[in-house]
């Protein structure tokens, strides 16, 4: 899979772990950790760090990546890929790989896999991945993200609730539905043309609800492409203990 771009949002200003992306991991910010992993993705023809910040501007370029200041007043890191695609004048075809600045141990497969599951439907607006759930605990944990497939592999909803959900036989100690409930994976390629549509639209009543942002796109209509990936879903970065831990994975690889 070639021909794709990546865009590594990298806000400064995270609520939960202040400063995050410039917070130090065996030795470098971990925004440096996920640019130098994209940058071992095979086929991307660019790889840009979009922020609004310029302190992460000048560490970023210290360390020689190719960084853009975008809007501080940008909700997510979405509307942060959009204005670099605008900016940059990307056709609507161009396909993008919104990588988060906080997933420096996400698997170049996984990049790729996302790219090329978009390329190859065109019915497709988004793609984005998931993996099996055979842990009770996982599929009850509201901070693991669940979604249901269509048997056409496009989503038909995403929650923090358990789903798909037994109306008969139900319970929070019965075994979970294996073969249908997946963790989806927080990685998302788009085409520019349902990106720009995207960003354009206010937030949704459902997204508001379960304060999850692809709600939005299913809510307007945009098909949501969700490829099923034998690897389980990396470590991201959001409290004190995913940096110690993630910082330790990335020390026994040095």
């Amino acid at each position: 899979m070639s021909g794709f771009r990546i865009v590594i949002p990298a806000r400064l200003g995270s609520t939960r772990l202040p400063r995050k992306v410039l917070r130090t991991l065996a030795g470098k910010p971990l925004v440096q950790w996920t640019w130098e992993a994209a940058c071992q993705v095979a086929g991307p023809e660019s790889v840009v760090i979009a922020t609004d910040d310029a302190e992460v501007l000048a560490a970023c370029t210290a360390f020689g990546a190719t960084v853009r200041m975008t809007n501080p007043a940008h909700q997510s890191g979405t509307d942060r890929v959009n204005e670099i695609a605008t900016a940059a004048g990307w056709d609507d075809g161009q396909i993008v790989v919104n990588l988060q600045g906080d997933e420096p141990l996400m698997p170049a497969a996984m990049v790729v896999e996302a790219a090329k599951l978009l390329a190859d439907d065109a019915s497709a607006d988004i793609a984005t991945l998931c993996h099996p759930l055979h842990a009770l605990e996982d599929w009850l944990n509201p901070n693991f993200v669940k979604v249901v497939r269509a048997a056409s592999g496009h989503a038909l909803y995403f929650s923090r609730a358990p789903i798909p959900w037994k109306r008969e036989g139900t319970s929070p100690t019965s075994p979970l539905p294996v073969g249908l409930a997946f963790r989806h994976i927080g990685l998302y390629a788009y085409r520019v043309g349902a990106l720009r549509r995207f960003s354009a639209l206010p937030p949704s009543s459902l997204e508001n609800c379960e304060a999850l942002e692809q709600l939005r796109a299913l809510e307007a209509g945009l098909a949501i492409a969700v490829g099923v990936s034998d690897v389980p879903p990396p470590r991201g970065v959001d409290t004190e203990a995913d940096l110690a831990a993630v910082a330790a994975v990335l020390e026994s690889r040095a």
